[in-house]
């Protein structure tokens, strides 16, 4: 899952893409409103942690220019712990928030379920066939046994979990995948479906020729 933090404090910025990136996630930074405006404009993120006071162009105006078109889960950064200020976020179209100062595991633990409500799916753990996918603990069993996935493995597992049912192209993977200054193989994809099919089974995942990947509903 891909996720953007927009936050001008940098050490805060540095330290909240170190713990998402520990957590699987793949991170953009932006330290200014201007340029958080222009990431949530050009990429879709699978949710942004988005603070209030930003150089430039605010949070309230990010959040508004981005609910005109875009249904990113968002979860709000505030200084302020005032009734009225949370009521004003949620109602203006935020999904969640934290008072700062926080804990890094009640941050993750809120964007996971965010990106699980997002697709549908309030449970921790996603059921696809005899596969159990735990997305607190990042581990897929199948008929009860683990089977062992590296980093990028798991993330596209679940990104297909996700959206089953969903025809997904090999640029939307990608764009979830990998934050903006990674720079892969072309076939990192196809690859990646390989070794999920020969570890997890065939029938997982299925090829639309010309459209992409399919998880069976």
């Amino acid at each position: 899952m891909r996720v953007l933090i927009v936050e001008d404090e940098v050490d805060l910025a540095s330290a909240l893409r170190s713990a998402l990136e520990e957590a699987g996630f793949a991170c953009d930074v932006a330290h200014d409103g201007d340029a958080g405006l222009n990431h949530v404009e050009t990429w879709d993120y699978d949710a942004l942690v988005l603070d209030l006071m930003l150089p430039g162009v605010d949070g309230r105006t990010i959040l508004r220019r981005l609910r005109e078109t875009k249904r990113t889960p968002v979860l709000v950064l505030t200084a302020r712990d005032v009734v009225a200020e949370k009521v004003e976020l949620l109602d203006a179209g935020a999904d969640d928030y934290l008072t700062k100062p926080f804990e890094l595991s009640e941050l993750l633990s809120r964007l996971r379920a965010l990106i699980r409500r997002s697709a549908n799916e309030p449970r921790p753990t996603l059921e696809v066939g005899r596969l159990e996918i735990d997305t607190v603990a990042r581990t897929v069993r199948r008929d009860g046994t683990t089977v062992p996935l590296s980093p990028k493995e798991y993330a596209l597992v679940e990104y297909l979990a996700l959206h089953r049912g969903e025809v997904v192209s090999r640029t939307m993977i990608y764009d979830h995948l990998y934050d903006e200054h990674e720079d892969t193989a072309s076939n990192v994809v196809d690859v990646y479906v390989s070794n999920i099919r020969r570890k997890l089974g065939r029938d997982f995942v299925h090829t639309r020729r010309g459209e992409g990947y399919i998880v069976d509903a």
